[in-house]
């Protein structure tokens, strides 16, 4: 039987390390100088580390500041992802993959907040399926 930590028994972990296993490659492709690509590093690997570092909290509130940041770097990895495609450095096709993943990972981070937040809520949606209002109207 092999060793292992509580964390690594997340779901939401293992899509942030598969996640850090799909855009490794595209990273590595990008130019050195471009600041989309070290924030894009840095971005996909906080998910990882956050998620395994609040998972090992004891208090509630603590599990939930390092999940948030967690949820905050996922989606930041969404934007570095578009602001790529936007570049014409990536195409929309090739971060389909990735934004399922990262769709996946930020679902199931909320779930964890929601969990282990003290605070009354509601119950939680899937991320993205609420109701989109126009931007210009």
């Amino acid at each position: 039987m092999s060793a292992s930590f509580d964390h690594e028994r997340l779901k939401a972990y293992q899509a942030a390390l598969r996640f850090v296993a799909w855009v490794g490659p595209i990273i590595e492709a990008l130019p050195t100088k471009l600041a989309v690509r070290d924030q894009l590093d840095r971005a996909s690997t906080s998910i990882a580390l956050n998620l395994a570092e609040g998972n090992g909290k004891r208090s509630r509130p603590d599990r939930c500041r390092y999940f948030d940041i967690a949820r905050g770097s996922t989606v930041e990895c969404a934007a570095c992802l578009d602001v790529l495609v936007r570049r014409n450095l990536l195409v929309a096709a090739q971060v389909e993959e990735g934004k399922r993943i990262l769709i996946d990972v930020v679902s199931m981070t909320a779930g964890l907040i929601a969990r282990f937040s003290s605070e009354l809520h509601e119950e939680q949606a899937d991320y993205g399926s609420g109701l989109m209002e126009k931007e210009n109207d």
